[in-house]
């Protein structure tokens, strides 16, 4: 896994070692993934933020990472993130054992991944759909998600 270089500072909003998944809050697919990460993880390894939120916002900002017009998922640990397909890796690595086997996908070379990921990223309205709203959690699971006041 190559996360980019340690930021000076740790993340905002995170404790040590908590692991953040940034996703656009108005898409349907990027939703799909965040009720997909509720769902597959009991233990709560991962929690979430929108990049429309203010902590999704302040997260971006750390990173050097676009505020506006943000077309991937980023995932944030500690010092470091990851964006694209080492993003998806990433979360996956914090799964069960099963959906850790995917991997095996990183036989692909990351400049393909990359590519792959991109298109359905930059496509992913015209594919998926959006909400004209940030779509809020439910009272179920809304402690998965990064609040200003932890």
């Amino acid at each position: 896994m190559s996360p980019s270089l340690p930021r000076p500072t740790p993340a905002p909003y995170l404790a040590p070692g908590e692991t953040v998944v940034l996703f656009d809050g108005v898409c349907k697919l990027c939703n799909g993934w965040a009720r997909f990460l509720i769902r597959h993880d009991p233990h709560l390894h991962v929690r979430l933020a929108t990049v429309q939120s203010p902590e999704g916002q302040a997260l971006l900002a750390w990173a050097g990472l676009p505020t506006s017009q943000f077309d991937t998922m980023a995932v944030i640990r500690n010092q470091h993130y990851w964006v694209r397909s080492e993003a998806f890796f990433e979360v996956i690595s914090q799964l069960a054992w099963y959906w850790r086997l995917l991997g095996v996908l990183r036989i692909f070379p990351k400049p393909f991944r990359d590519w792959l990921y991109d298109r359905i990223a930059l496509n992913r309205y015209r594919l998926f759909g959006r909400h004209d709203v940030c779509v809020m959690p439910t009272p179920d699971n809304e402690r998965r998600f990064l609040k200003d006041a932890q």
